[in-house]
């Protein structure tokens, strides 16, 4: 599905960073999660904010929305089923973890640079990637 204006990507970015903090949450209160609980724990956190921030970019920018038209950019490229966290082991749960984190900064550059326009609206979505990038290198380091 193409992603063709400023309100159906900041849709999707919600949609991203609502199913990541699900995911993280449960991967948390796993077994398998236990050794990583803090940091899944903070991840879910993370996430939940970013849920804030993407709501409340949209809500302060909707008057500066501009219509035009985003070219050759859909969900696709950053779309993921998970996995069930039940029958996951610690490393798959950070496997899965890095994906995310690596499918969210790739989405977030990208949008950006979409919506370029929107100079504000680029700038935290620069953020968000920034943060993104933080817990990316995060994992890495496990």
């Amino acid at each position: 599905m193409p992603l063709i204006n400023f309100g159906s990507i900041l849709n999707f970015a919600e949609e991203i960073e609502s199913q990541d903090a699900e995911y993280y949450a449960r991967a948390a209160e796993t077994q398998a999660g236990a050794p990583h609980k803090d940091l899944f724990g903070r991840l879910a956190a993370d996430a939940r904010k970013r849920v804030k921030v993407v709501q409340r970019t949209r809500r302060e920018n909707v008057t500066e929305m501009i219509l035009e038209p985003i070219q050759d950019f859909t969900r696709a490229p950053f779309q993921c089923s998970l996995p069930d966290v039940a029958g996951s082991d610690t490393d798959k749960l950070l496997g899965c973890a890095r994906e995310m984190e690596t499918r969210a900064l790739a989405y977030y550059q990208e949008a950006a640079a979409k919506l370029k326009a929107l100079p504000e609206v680029a700038r935290e979505l620069k953020r968000l990637a920034k943060k993104r990038k933080a817990h990316l290198n995060q994992l890495e380091a496990l």
